[in-house]
């Protein structure tokens, strides 16, 4: 005769070790502590761009078309430029498509390109209030950009 294999009487659990558990507890109790504490002592915020003085500005509208494609026109409504590989200008109206999806705007408004005394480079929809601080994704990236500023 077969000898028959017992039946486990407890089935197998998959859990999460209590000590993960205590530990994730923590974390977030001591995350809210930190935020909780900033927000009842007024503590300024950090990583915030410094006010400056705008130097130059310029309004375009940018449209995609496509995966990677965008044509950036001028605010009358001339094409300033038609790029099938737009690059990072393509990455920045991605975003702003978004922001305007979201906010239920006209994705055709301009947005503005603002050169700052200090350096700083920025995209501004007014509309959204949506904007990108552009010297923070490269030199190249910004450079691109830049050309929008300077292109007649």
């Amino acid at each position: 005769m077969l000898a028959q294999a017992k039946p486990n009487s407890a089935p197998e659990r998959d859990m999460i070790p209590k000590p993960l558990l205590v530990a994730i507890l923590a974390l977030v109790v001591t995350s809210l502590a930190i935020v909780g504490a900033a927000a009842v002592t007024g503590r300024a915020h950090v990583g915030v761009p410094k006010a400056a003085t705008i130097l130059a500005e310029r309004s375009v509208i940018l449209q995609g078309g496509g995966a990677q494609a965008v044509t950036v026109l001028a605010a009358d409504g001339s094409v300033m430029m038609d790029l099938p590989h737009g690059g990072f200008i393509t990455v920045i109206q991605n975003g702003l498509e978004r922001a305007r999806t979201n906010a239920r705007l006209d994705q055709s408004l301009p947005v503005r390109i603002i050169k700052y005394d200090n350096g700083r480079l920025a995209v501004l929809d007014d509309a959204s209030g949506w904007s990108a601080e552009l010297g923070a994704f490269g030199s190249d990236n910004r450079a691109a950009f830049e050309r929008l500023m300077s292109q007649n």
